[in-house]
């Protein structure tokens, strides 16, 4: 293992929700994603539908090229600041509970729309927003960063790329790595910086399952990505706003369906 590569370990992605199963009995029996060759759980552990408490099953929506360039299309009016520090520095802000971040459409026209918190989903309907996520708005909250998510369900291997790459810095060239993955600066900013706080507080655990499937057979996440959760999550939640398990959106790493929203991203 070369220098750099034993030197880098990449803030892996917040994962994605859980799901249910055909009639579970328990919410998270079955959980929620779209497992690769990496994940390490068949399709019979983890799949993109969720039935949680004799609910009838929800199936995330499969979003066409046509759906994720009316995303790209939109252009938001008011983009967050980007960070001055690192927000690691501090403890992570609370998330009031039930806020949602919802898409205020200013001009259909043109495309333009502009993001606020609503202290609940309820509230952002009734005000004839578009909820876009749990929770409150962030540096990852824009149409153009959900695309990302939504044609890219993998992120683990071309975000640790660009960790790899830029080992040791210029953070402005491993953020413009990030960018390339089509995030905007602000998320690509806070991306960034749970690279660096994860590689610091779990180096040990991560080079350890560097090459190891994101899931041990029983459904838990490996130590590296158990250690981001912990160590990196809060801080990244807090500041991105938007993760995939808060916007309905499946993943390579599976998680309970009890923390995934139901979500359709058509504006």
């Amino acid at each position: 293992m070369g220098a750099a590569r034993a030197a880098v370990i990449v803030g892996l992605g917040l994962g994605l929700a859980a799901c249910g199963g055909d009639s579970p009995p328990r919410c998270d029996e079955v959980l929620f994603g779209v497992p690769n060759a990496t994940t390490g759980l068949t399709a019979d552990q983890c799949g993109p539908s969720c039935a949680c408490d004799g609910e009838a099953a929800w199936v995330a929506p499969v979003y066409a090229a046509d759906d994720v360039a009316a995303l790209r299309a939109w252009v938001l009016t008011t983009p967050p600041p980007l960070l001055a520090t690192d927000p690691y520095a501090s403890p992570a802000p609370p998330i009031a509970d039930g806020t949602y971040c919802a898409v205020v459409r200013d001009d259909v026209a043109t495309r333009q729309y502009h993001l606020q918190t609503f202290a609940s989903r309820a509230a952002a309907e009734a005000a004839g927003a578009a909820p876009t996520h749990a929770g409150p708005c962030g540096m990852c909250s824009s149409l153009e960063d959900l695309a990302v998510y939504i044609t890219q369900p993998d992120l683990t291997a071309p975000v640790r790329a660009c960790g790899l790459m830029y080992p040791s810095g210029p953070a402005t060239d491993h953020v413009q790595c990030l960018r390339d993955l089509g995030f905007t600066e602000p998320c690509a900013q806070i991306w960034y910086f749970n690279t660096v706080h994860t590689r610091g507080a779990c180096l040990g655990p991560c080079l350890l399952a560097l090459e190891a499937p994101y899931h041990t057979p029983d459904g838990a996440l490996n130590e590296c990505l158990q250690c981001d959760e912990v160590q990196s999550g809060a801080v990244f939640k807090a500041i991105a706003g938007r993760t995939r398990r808060n916007t309905g959106v499946p993943s390579a790493m599976c998680r309970p369906c009890s923390e995934v929203e139901r979500l359709v991203h058509r504006y």
